[in-house]
């Protein structure tokens, strides 16, 4: 996904949108969308997270960085994407996506990234 503006630092631009679930749901879920290389489950509390695959918007394609031009900030349940920094029109968003567990998808964010391994 990539700016069609430029966009101040600290912006909210989008919200991850989806179906509020319950946590052990979210894991169920993940594992089959994890078979096709994808992550739409984006964890909310303890016991919530937010499944982007249904009734989500496009916000679930702004991709990973492990140095991201963007953030994530919940506030009262809704979890938006921010601009960590100035972004220019042009520029593709990504933000960390700061999973947990065995890292089934490896980390393509840039050439030599310690993550990718």
């Amino acid at each position: 996904m990539f700016a069609t503006e430029t966009i101040p630092k600290n912006k909210r631009i989008i919200d991850y949108a989806g179906e509020k679930i319950p946590n052990k749901e979210s894991l169920t879920r993940e594992g089959k969308y994890l078979d096709k290389g994808h992550i739409w489950c984006f964890k909310l509390t303890s016991r919530t997270a937010v499944d982007a695959n249904v009734g989500g918007n496009v916000s679930r394609f702004i991709n990973h960085s492990c140095k991201p031009n963007c953030y994530v900030q919940i506030i009262d349940g809704i979890i938006w994407i921010r601009a960590a920094k100035t972004i220019r029109k042009g520029t593709e968003l990504n933000y960390n996506y700061n999973t947990e567990g065995v890292a089934s998808i490896k980390c393509r964010c840039r050439p030599g990234c310690p993550n990718s391994l």
